[in-house]
């Protein structure tokens, strides 16, 4: 059975995470993927049974190296052993495009860490330049919203004060060789955590009136893109306004605990089945209209064993069986293509529905 899209979304990726104990192995993933004509994964690791699954195949994949790993890679020889373990071996048969160095590194409190993480990129980029790779292989990280300041509107926003040191090499290395700059942004926790106080339909992608910016005038109907937007103006603001901007990360829990407000089947169907009708239109921000925004959808599939509240475990657009876990409207995007406003849904044992 396919649910593909038969007009690619070019800027779309899912997060293929593995933190469950009956998630289907990688060849089976593999499949899945193909049958929906994604082509760009990205995983939390180097699992050398994926990287190897995923060869002589049309998926783009980033990898990751853990949080735990960055003190040791800050060594230029042990990033270049590291490299050469566990990217080298499968490269090019295996379409790896990036190292995400750490994942959310400036989350916590960690100073320790985060005085790694440059430095960390910086080996990992030169072991790339020694082997010939750095002309195929980006190098970034992927950053949570707490590196922003409390502020709005999104023009107002800047770096953490206490950032600004490290976020200018950040961004420096970024610029010197040509990377993006990624972000993980869940509108969901906006409203999670203030359900009175913000427009669900200006969360989910609905029709709204939407805000603007009242410095520049630019017109908002979705809080991802003003996230996204807000995080390019603190990059200006640092003086590397030219930075690509990507989200590594955003979706939306079908489940959750009696506190998490907004976390159901319908509210993850409706944003993640705008989000991808987006996507296909390879829409940009209010700030970069005409650059295609690459967004990372997470998640692939449920992962029974996260840790956290029950929304961490109720990300995923598949059921570990491979069935979908709510009705995404996946094939309402090769609609789209044929400009036919009737659709057909699949129910999650996979039956056809209508709408």
């Amino acid at each position: 059975m396919s649910f593909g899209f038969e007009k690619e979304a070019e800027s779309l990726g899912i997060n293929y995470g593995q933190i469950g104990n009956n998630l289907p192995p990688p060849d089976k993933v593999l499949d899945l993927l193909q049958s929906l004509n994604l082509k760009k994964a990205r995983i939390y690791d180097t699992n050398p049974q994926i990287l190897m699954s995923f060869a002589n195949s049309n998926i783009e994949i980033i990898v990751t190296v853990e949080n735990e790993m960055l003190s040791t890679l800050t060594d230029p020889q042990a990033a270049f052993q590291w490299v050469s373990a566990h990217i080298k071996p499968y490269f090019p048969a295996t379409k790896i495009t990036g190292i995400a160095v750490g994942n959310g590194v400036f989350t916590g409190e960690d100073t320790a860490l985060m005085a790694y993480l440059v430095p960390a990129m910086v080996s990992i980029h030169a072991a790339f330049v020694r082997l010939g790779l750095d002309q195929f292989i980006q190098v970034s990280t992927p950053n949570s919203l707490s590196v922003l300041s409390e502020s709005y509107p999104p023009s107002a926003r800047c770096f953490r004060l206490e950032l600004n040191g490290i976020m200018r090499e950040l961004l420096q290395f970024l610029e010197n060789t040509k990377a993006p700059f990624w972000i993980n942004a869940y509108p969901f926790f906006a409203y999670k955590n203030d359900p009175y106080g913000v427009s669900l339909d200006y969360i989910l992608f609905n029709s709204n009136s939407g805000m603007i910016d009242p410095y520049t005038n630019l017109h908002y109907d979705n809080m991802l893109y003003a996230q996204v937007d807000a995080v390019i103006f603190a990059i200006g603001k640092m003086g590397f306004g030219g930075l690509e901007v990507g989200v590594s990360e955003t979706g939306w829990p079908s489940k959750g605990d009696p506190d998490e407000s907004g976390a159901t089947v319908e509210n993850a169907a409706i944003y993640n089945q705008n989000l991808l009708r987006r996507q296909v239109e390879n829409e940009g921000t209010p700030l970069r209209p005409n650059t295609r925004l690459e967004i990372y959808v997470f998640a692939l599939f449920n992962e029974d064993m996260k840790p956290g509240q029950t929304s961490e475990r109720n990300y995923g657009l598949f059921q570990p069986d491979g069935t979908m876990a709510y009705n995404v409207g996946l094939d309402t995007l090769s609609t789209i293509s044929s400009n036919s406003s009737d659709f057909i849904s699949l129910d999650s044992s996979g039956t056809q529905v209508k709408p």
